[in-house]
């Protein structure tokens, strides 16, 4: 089976990984993000912060695991996948810091396309920094419209999930979808 693959997207501190939570509990099949893994990870191995100290290491980790994550939507028997964050989210945190990044990035996200992309504005009501968020709200502002750019540079038509509760913005994206 090919499920329909599904992002929520938005900067940090948008609400993205609430309204994953929140489809779980209403029983919908959800890929975690993965960078705080990674983050959490790398404390393990004595680096504090990999995406300040070699983001394009860091990059290429989150690559891998997303990479994985949408190949892995094909085993599922659900008929949707919803994914907190996409691979071109990659590529917008890199241009966000200025980095250069191998074509095979591009690539990825080129290849490997999603049905839908859900995305969250900042909102600074919710908005909270912790140990694995390092952005300001400020900062959220900058890498939301970098998010904006990557996607829509990659031919995706971007669904505004509109500030809300978190059980409204999960009816909103379900009736989007006709689920």
């Amino acid at each position: 089976m090919n499920p329909k693959k599904i992002v929520i997207t938005g900067g940090p501190g948008t609400g993205k990984s609430s309204v994953i939570n929140h489809l779980k509990t209403r029983g919908f099949l959800c890929y975690d993000e993965i960078s705080r893994q990674i983050t959490l990870q790398a404390r393990k191995d004595g680096i504090e912060q990999l995406f300040l100290t070699n983001s394009l290491l860091f990059s290429e980790k989150l690559l891998e695991g997303r990479l994985k994550q949408y190949h892995d939507t094909s085993n599922e028997s659900s008929s949707t996948v919803f994914l907190d964050r996409g691979i071109p989210d990659i590529l917008a945190y890199l241009d966000y810091i200025g980095d250069k990044y191998p074509e095979y990035f591009d690539n990825a996200s080129q290849n490997n396309r999603y049905d839908y992309v859900f995305i969250l504005a900042p909102w600074q009501e919710i908005f909270t920094s912790d140990s694995e968020r390092y952005e300001n709200f400020e900062q959220a502002i900058e890498i939301h419209h970098h998010l904006l750019k990557t996607y829509m540079r990659f031919g995706y038509q971007l669904i505004d999930v509109p500030f809300e509760t978190i059980e409204k913005r999960t009816d909103f994206i379900l009736e989007v979808l006709n689920l």
